[in-house]
C-alpha cells in the first residue's frame, strides 16, 4: 500500500516566493499529512529528496526552488543539476519526486515581479499536489 504522507522540501533562497508553493500544495493535501523540510538553496534539494524518498514513509516528495539569473550563467548549471538530481532521486528510490523549481529568464527584484511569481508558485504547488495524488492513485491501481 502506498504511504499517505507527503514530504515537501523548499529552498530558502527567495523564501517569500518559494513558500507560496507550499501554500498551493496544502490547498489540496491536508497539512497533517505533509512533513516540511527547509534547505539553504536549490542545489541541496536532490540529496534530501532522495533521503526522504528512501525512507519509504512518503507517497511522494515535492521540492520547490526559485533559481534566478544573477547576471552570470551559473543559474543554468544549478537548475539543470537540480532537475536531474530530483529525477534521479525518484528513479533510484521508486518514489515520485516532483519538481516545483522555476528558473525565469527575466526576474527582477520588483514588487510587480515578486507578485507574479508568488501567484505562479501557488499554482505550481497545486499542480504538484495534483500530480502526487494522481501518481498515488495510479500506483494503487497497478498494485490491485
Amino acid at each position: 500500500m502506498t504511504p499517505t504522507r507527503y514530504a515537501f522540501v523548499k529552498a530558502q533562497w527567495h523564501a517569500d516566493i518559494v513558500d507560496r508553493a507550499l501554500d498551493g500544495f496544502l490547498e489540496l493535501i491536508p497539512a497533517d499529512l505533509v512533513d516540511v523540510f527547509d534547505v539553504p538553496g536549490a542545489f541541496e534539494m536532490p540529496l534530501l529528496a532522495r533521503d526522504l524518498a528512501a525512507t519509504g514513509r512518503y507517497g511522494a516528495v515535492a521540492a520547490a526552488a526559485f533559481v534566478v539569473d544573477g547576471g552570470i550563467y551559473r543559474h543554468e548549471f544549478v537548475a539543470q543539476a537540480v532537475v536531474d538530481g530530483l529525477m534521479r532521486a525518484g528513479m533510484d528510490t521508486g518514489i515520485p519526486v516532483l519538481s516545483v523549481s522555476l528558473t525565469p529568464h527575466h526576474f527582477q527584484e520588483t514588487d510587480h515581479h515578486k507578485a507574479i511569481y508568488r501567484a505562479h508558485f501557488v499554482e505550481k504547488g497545486r499542480e504538484a499536489a495534483r500530480a502526487a495524488l494522481a501518481i498515488g492513485k495510479a500506483r494503487l491501481a497497478i498494485a490491485a
